[in-house]
């Protein structure tokens, strides 16, 4: 079999002559097809470098270069392609004769990219290609075979090889040769059914270069040779192999004297033909024998003439699959191993599969090796270097969705796959696109599994051969000359790429008219995959299609027209047409067919009123983006009344703005304009159809004033109009074009003359006696005298300094000064844009412009001395854009201030003041400006901090602001502290003193002193006196008493004896306690708050009846509790005897109330001050001894005459918890046993349990553990299962030395997890010969090893690798949180310091507590609260 398909390839021949010349007569077009791949080659590689180097690739010099039709008219038997036997199938007609292949060469992408896994189906590949690949039924060699079987008892076929001609082997040993005529003749039956019974099924086949040689290999292992020319038999083989062993592959090399055999048992050999004296012979030499792993594919390098000089080609390149790798030996000069490559994973059911093709990339041609086993295809690519070494490099591989059972080239391009459920694959190498799937099951192909299996031998072959064989149909499928053959079990196929025309013909049969269009542009654009038949430059290509896209147009025309549905809705007629009509259009304009478009198909279309509609509203988007120019009158008339009678008046404007209307009737086009409103289309047709600019102007300004004058408020629409006049005479005098492009250049001066001398027209066309002057700038004045005056300026920027400019300019000027200040109904904002537009032309360097000084002063009068008080913001704020538009120089200034104080304009003052450095006045401004008083403070801070202002102005802004301070804070209180703490800190008492206002005082001293308030000042640079802060706390106990402690603990400077005189003068009890608290003088707090607490409890006891929720019971409790914790904060640095000091009254105050009320009428209370006392009780006893509770109460007076009963409860509730806390302290004792006993079961029984290596090899060396020999090594096997030698892990660094001992990590684990966990860095090992070596686990601590005694000294713990493992195991085997797990968190969170020795991990980070898992309960009575 020759699987070096291709014929459209390198490989092709040029010039070589057939010698069987009445093949000349049979060959079809096909043969042309496949014949000039050579050239291709050039033109691939064209394609990718237009200047090829010819000493580089050793291209000789052709004197006269031949032509195409002396390369048509050459034969060569091995480019002789297959003749279908029906015509039909062939569309002989649409063929183009001039055409060969395209395809041939494809460049490959270097390095091996992982690309996407094509898990998932890829989309129906059929509307996107057509149909790439043509199949048919050899019926003659079908019937033939079917015959012999029944006529000679041929048996089945079993095998197939191609060349010239084809050879069909046969089960009872017969060869069949055919012809590759039109006739498909039998011409020679090789050997006889008793030679079969003797040697069995032909198991292979293969023809050599020159189609005079055939090898057939048979089921029991013997090999014959025949001539095909006379058919005679040359060679019978019995001895080149193992005897018992079925031929699997028989291949003949480039090189007639040499083939190569591969059997049953896996081997492979080499076999030399000689002939001696007349003698013939023939030498076996082993390749690979099969007791080193089986082989079941070869594939030599096989090579056409025209390569025959490659340098490749001296090494007769050989490909072998085993069942584990792939193999790449030379067998010239000499034997040679160049590559072997593992498979990886795979299905051990699948076929290895191997194909080589020559292909250019980067612009050389070399050969490259596919491979594949399973669903990913490999491509190797092969080069020789100048030393003369071959190199391989991995190419991007494919990767399927399906497993592979055989694999094709039918060009550099193009593979061909045929997957396990017998779908051909047709894909793209490069893209990896799929371009077709066929189904071949009719095929019903010959598998070779019988020969896999060795079943005429006995079967004596492995299981995993057997296995592959399975599925292997190597034997059944043959390529030659870009055609594939499969053999079935009663017929030949045959299959081929289809020609570019054949492939949209297929489409057009099957009536998929637009699919056939996308694909015929696909080769317009040279987008398409597996071209064939497209030839010539690109221009020359693109025309062939081009006039076979047209006719499929005129073709879908017509098919649109006829299948028109001639009934039911008009919806439905326009559904119909509007799937159909775009297409035309789209492709007409592709192709640049305008001709076409407008005059045949829109005369066609145009049958139907539909469909013309249709096609008129297809031009829109093109006409919009100005794609489609130069419509034909005809049907620029038609769309624009299409579109009107639609009543798609938008759309109309939009394209009448896009077209040249030249031809169209322009006094009916504007009239149609103005009715539908189409005011830009109205503008358009004017300036281009007559080059008139002045009459739309015209009509525009005859809607909108009107209503203007009478002081109407205008339309939506009136609006829309002026803002369209406004564009339009700004694009006027700026040269433009409205709305888009631009004025032709010999007209620009003459617009512009036109349009000035239209606006400043005395009076309008057609003008009634009332009209007032100027009537068209005073219109544009009233619509939007911003917009106009801006427009203007753009204008007077664009002037050169001519006369007739400057005459212009002052007209307009003085127009616009006579309109606007001779009238009042002009609102100060209107007037101001004049002035400030006069104002910015008069201040230009080159200004030419004269205006009257006294009109400045008269706007002034106007803006600043109103009739009344409306609009105030406005007229300053005209004003001042006046002033900054250079109009300053037109006013005397000590008068524009007066004006602005006298009108309470204070921003004009401020930019007064600020242009005469007055700084200190621009606060004055601020503060009397309501709308900006806040501002004041960013303006002073600025002129005091930023560089820039002379100490004069900053002294007098600083005098300023210390004169307004009273005025600044009651403005806002935190903005003035931080302007006082920036500028003012060493003036704060002088500040203090200019507050006479108490409130005001306190606002801002809390804001300057109070951390609380947001404001960031540095207290430390500010250095504030004591005196100030307790002036502070005086006014905080003044106006906020209850937030004086929280105060207070947030202040820093003040001094304790003060502040305590300040809180007594206004009787806070409870900030007396704590000041003295924070002075020391415990016992002075507390007898302030056990005052305050007996006060509250003689409330109680003296109230009359009262409800129980009255309040004075909630106040008794919150000053016991501030009691309580006042005691328990202190008494940690108190003696026994300072403690019973403070703890005995508060116990006293608490049972006071109990003892004055008669037991026979219990108080309102009592039981709410019983629980009370137990409170105080229970947080004595964290401090003072029990007895000495006990015996205080016994002492009493009032108890020591047998009243036990009231306090029978106090002390059972003692010691209530005295016995619980017992309880609690055995049960937890015995828990701790019980665990620790289990603990220590559990890791003696680790440390005793042997280790499982999950393997007998190194996981780093892979060699068996036993075969190493060196004595020193040892074999270190890992809880976690891996094994390796010591040597291995010490190359890798997996060893530490700590203490002096090793200590080993398992590399495997170690670095596919880098984070150091202490289960992988110490699931010690126990070691061929191990010494008991001690291994530290705490890697925190470090050790000098020559110091026993510090060893000695040291509690921490020192395990050995068994005991760390076991423990390991130990923390393995838990699964929640152990009571052993508690203490070690406990002990741990004692001491951070101390080493713990039951951590399951070394690195745990601390939010690993379990005391933080959300499902952890421990139900403990909570220690008494102390606070440090």
């Amino acid at each position: 079999m020759e699987n070096e398909p291709d014929h459209e390839n390198v490989e092709q021949s040029l010039c070589a002559k057939t010698s069987e010349d009445e093949l000349n007569k049979s060959f079809n077009l096909e043969a042309s097809l496949s014949k000039f791949s050579y050239i291709d080659l050039d033109k691939e590689l064209e394609f990718k470098n237009d200047l090829i180097d010819d000493k580089e690739f050793d291209i000789p010099q052709v004197d006269t270069p031949p032509t195409l039709e002396s390369i048509l008219n050459e034969t060569d038997d091995e480019d002789e392609s297959f003749v279908l036997e029906d015509p039909t199938l062939l569309n002989i007609d649409t063929i183009d004769s001039h055409s060969y292949d395209t395809s041939s060469v494809a460049s490959s992408d270097s390095g091996d990219r992982t690309n996407l896994k094509r898990k998932k189906k890829l989309p129906d590949s059929f509307s996107l290609h057509g149909s790439v690949m043509r199949h048919s039924l050899l019926k003659g060699i079908s019937a033939q075979i079917v015959s012999a079987a029944d006529k000679v008892d041929a048996g089945l076929p079993t095998a197939i090889a191609v060349s010239s001609l084809i050879a069909v082997g046969t089960s009872h040993g017969l060869a069949l040769i055919f012809g590759k005529d039109q006739n498909q003749a039998l011409r020679l039956c090789l050997g006889s059914t008793s030679v079969g019974g003797q040697y069995g099924a032909i198991s292979a086949l293969s023809i050599n270069n020159d189609c005079s040689r055939l090898l057939c290999g048979f089921a029991k292992g013997q090999i014959t040779m025949w001539d095909l020319a006379s058919g005679k038999l040359l060679r019978s083989i019995t001895d080149a192999h193992p005897p018992g062993t079925a031929i699997l592959h028989i291949k003949f090399t480039d090189d007639p004297t040499l083939a190569i055999c591969n059997d049953s048992g896996g081997s492979v050999f080499e076999l030399t033909f000689k002939r001696v004296m007349g003698v013939r012979t023939c030498e076996s030499r082993c390749l690979f024998s099969g007791s080193k792993g089986e082989v079941c594919c070869i594939e030599p390098l096989h090579s056409k003439p025209e390569l025959k000089d490659h340098p490749i080609t001296q090494f007769s390149l050989l490909a072998m699959a085993s069942l584990t790798k792939i193999l790449v030996i030379g067998l010239k000069p000499s034997l040679k191993v160049w590559m072997t490559f593992p498979y990886g994973r795979m299905d051990p059911s699948s076929v290895p599969l191997l194909a080589w093709h020559f292909v250019a990339v980067q612009n050389y041609v070399n050969p490259m090796l596919a491979f594949c086993r399973g669903d990913v295809v490999h491509f190797l690519l092969v080069k020789r270097d100048e030393s003369g070494a071959i190199h391989v490099t991995k190419q991007k591989h494919l990767h399927l969705y399906y497993d592979l059972i055989n694999f094709t080239w039918i060009n550099s391009r193009t593979v061909v796959l045929l997957d396990s459920v017998e779908k051909l694959h047709v894909i793209d190498r490069q893209t990896q696109e799929e371009l077709e799937t066929v189904e071949i099951s009719e095929v019903q192909l010959v598998y070779n599994s019988s020969h896999f299996k060795s079943l005429a031998t006995g079967g004596n072959v492995s299981q995993a051969l057997a296995l592959v064989g399975e599925k292997a149909c190597y034997q059944s499928i043959s390529s030659y000359g870009g055609q594939i053959f499969y053999l079935g079990t009663k017929s030949v196929y045959v299959m081929m790429l289809r020609s570019w025309r054949e492939r949209v013909d297929h489409l057009l049969k099957q009536d998929c008219l637009t699919e056939a269009l996308a694909l015929a542009w696909s080769f317009h654009e040279g987008k398409a995959k597996a071209v064939v038949g497209l030839s010539g430059d690109a221009s020359k290509r693109k025309a062939i299609v081009a006039d076979r896209m047209v006719e499929i147009l005129f073709h879908y025309a017509d098919r649109a027209l006829k299948k028109c549905p001639d009934q039911g809705k008009i919806q439905v007629m326009e559904q119909h047409f509007q799937d159909m009509v775009p297409v035309i259009v789209d492709y007409c304009l592709l192709l640049q067919r305008k001709d076409l478009l407008f005059s045949q198909m829109y005369d066609k279309l145009s049958e139907n009123s539909v469909a013309k509609g249709v096609f008129l509203e297809c031009l829109e988007p093109y006409i919009l983006s100005d794609k489609l120019v130069g419509i034909t009158p005809q049907v620029m008339k038609d769309l624009i009344v299409h579109f009107q009678d639609k009543k798609l008046m938008e759309n109309v404007e939009a394209l009448i703005v896009h077209m040249d209307i030249t031809s169209l009737d322009i006094q009916q086009v504007v009239l149609m304009c103005w009715e539908n409103r189409l005011y830009d289309a109205m503008i358009y047709v004017y300036n281009r159809g007559m080059n008139e600019f002045i009459s739309p102007m015209e009509k525009l300004f005859r809607v909108i004033a009107p209503p203007l004058n009478a002081g109407r408020t205008l339309t939506d629409e009136q609006v829309v109009m002026g803002n369209k006049l406004l564009v339009y005479i700004s694009c006027c005098l700026a040269g433009r074009a409205y709305p888009l492009g631009d004025i032709p250049e010999d007209l620009v001066p003459l617009v512009k003359n036109q349009v000035f001398e239209f606006l400043i027209r005395l009076h309008s066309a057609e003008a009634s006696p009332e009209e007032e002057i100027y009537p068209y700038i005073r219109t544009l004045l009233h619509f939007d005298t911003r917009e106009f005056l801006n427009v203007l300026a753009l204008t007077f920027e664009d002037f050169k300094n001519d006369k007739q400019a400057v005459e212009y300019q002052q007209r307009i000027v003085d127009i616009l000064l006579k309109v606007m200040v001779e009238n009042s109904d002009f609102t100060p904002s209107q007037v101001g844009c004049l002035f400030t537009f006069l104002a910015r032309q008069l201040a230009k360097p080159d200004n030419t412009l004269f205006v009257n000084r006294t009109l400045f002063d008269q706007v002034l009068e106007f803006l600043c001395s109103p009739d009344d008080d409306s609009r105030h913001s406005e007229r300053q704020q005209v004003l001042l854009e006046l002033l900054q538009a250079g109009g300053i120089v037109q006013f005397e200034e000590s008068r524009l201030i007066r004006m602005a104080e006298k009108a309470e304009f204070y921003q004009i003052c401020e930019f007064m003041y600020e242009r005469e450095h007055q700084y200190d006045k621009i606060i004055d401004c601020y503060l009397r400006d309501p709308l900006r008083e806040e501002e004041v403070f960013n303006y002073i801070h600025n002129i005091l901090s930023i560089p820039g202002h002379s100490a004069e102005e900053k002294q007098s802004v600083w005098q300023k602001a210390m004169d307004h301070i009273e005025e600044l804070v009651s403005l806002k209180p935190c903005k003035a502290a931080e302007l006082v703490a920036t500028h003012f800190s060493g003036h704060i008492e002088t500040v203090i003193k200019k507050l006479q206002n108490q409130v005001l005082l306190f606002k801002f001293l809390r804001s300057l002193l109070d951390p609380r308030e947001g404001i960031h000042i540095n207290q430390e640079l500010l250095q504030i006196s004591p005196s100030i802060t307790e002036q502070f706390i005086e006014l905080l106990c003044q106006f906020n008493p209850t937030q004086v402690i929280e105060t207070l603990q947030v202040l820093e400077c003040y001094r304790l004896e003060e502040t305590i005189q300040i809180t007594q003068k206004y009787q806070l009890h409870e900030v007396t306690a704590y000041l003295l608290e924070k002075k020391g003088d415990i016992h002075g707090a507390f007898l302030i708050m056990l005052e305050r607490l007996q006060s509250k409890l003689w409330e109680i006891t003296h109230q009359g009846e009262n409800t129980k929720e009255d309040p004075s019971l909630k106040d008794v409790e919150d000053t016991m509790v501030e009691t309580i914790a006042l005691c328990q904060r202190n008494s940690h640095n108190l003696n026994q005897q300072q403690r019973e000091a403070l703890w005995f009254p508060l116990l006293e105050a608490m049972m006071a109330p109990q003892k004055l009320s008669s037991s026979a009428i219990p108080h309102l209370h009592s039981e709410a001050l019983k629980s009370l006392t137990m409170q105080v009780l229970n947080s004595m006893a964290a401090f003072i001894a029990l007895p000495s509770i006990l015996q205080r109460i016994l002492q009493d007076p009032v108890y020591g005459k047998g009243k036990l009963g009231e306090i029978q409860g106090l002390i059972l509730g003692m010691l209530d918890t005295f016995n619980y806390e017992q309880t609690l302290l055995e049960t937890t004792t015995s828990l701790l046993n019980q665990d620790l006993h289990w603990s220590l079961c559990n890791l003696r029984a680790s440390v005793t349990r042997g280790l499982n290596p999950k393997q007998d090899y190194c996981s780093i060396c892979l060699q068996q553990y036993k075969r190493r020999q060196e004595m020193a090594d040892e074999i270190i096997v890992f809880s976690c299962g891996h094994l390796y030698h010591s040597f291995c892990l010490q190359n890798k660094e997996c060893t530490m030395e700590i203490e002096g001992q090793t200590r080993w990590t398992c590399y495997k684990c170690s670095s596919s997890n880098k984070v150091g966990k202490l289960s992988e860095n110490s699931s010690e090992i126990k070691k061929g010969r191990i010494t008991p070596s001690q291994v530290k686990m705490s890697p925190s601590y470090h050790q000098s090893k020559g110091d026993p005694t510090a060893k000695k000294g040291t509690s921490e713990p020192v395990l050995d690798p068994q005991q760390i493992q076991a423990f390991d195991q130990l923390c393995r085997l838990y699964r929640g949180s152990s009571r052993l797990a508690l203490l070690t968190e406990l002990s741990q969170n004692r001491s951070s310091e101390s080493y713990r020795p039951f951590s399951g991990s070394q690195s745990a980070p601390a939010f690993n507590s379990i005391f933080q898992n959300e499902n952890f309960q421990l139900q403990l009575i909570p220690p008494p609260v102390t606070e440090d």
